[in-house]
């Protein structure tokens, strides 16, 4: 069984970067703890091309053990309860699954 690797890249609105990394990092340290099948969970800060953290962007990346370990991170309700928290906050939401 292939490992599953998500990388979700999130566009802010502006003024929301605090409140949203609050929320972001609080969900990777959640599901690190809880879901033993996720082995990853990086929240990433893209810089700009000053060198500086771009504020208006944040990226993750996480890696599943299998499809069933990634199945069950989109049925925890905790996803849930944080989407709805950072829905405010944002403007989109890209995200890729891979085989890794």
């Amino acid at each position: 069984m292939a490992r599953i690797a998500l990388v979700v890249e999130f566009t802010l609105k502006p003024g929301a970067h605090a409140a949203f990394d609050a929320v972001i990092r609080d969900h990777a340290a959640g599901t690190l703890a809880d879901e033993p099948g996720c082995e990853r969970f990086d929240v990433l800060q893209p810089r700009g091309s000053d060198g500086q953290p771009d504020l208006s962007r944040v990226v993750l990346y996480e890696v599943y053990a299998d499809d069933a370990a990634f199945q069950a991170h989109t049925q925890n309700p905790r996803l849930a309860r944080t989407r709805a928290a950072y829905g405010e906050l944002i403007e989109g939401r890209r995200i890729q699954v891979c085989a890794l």
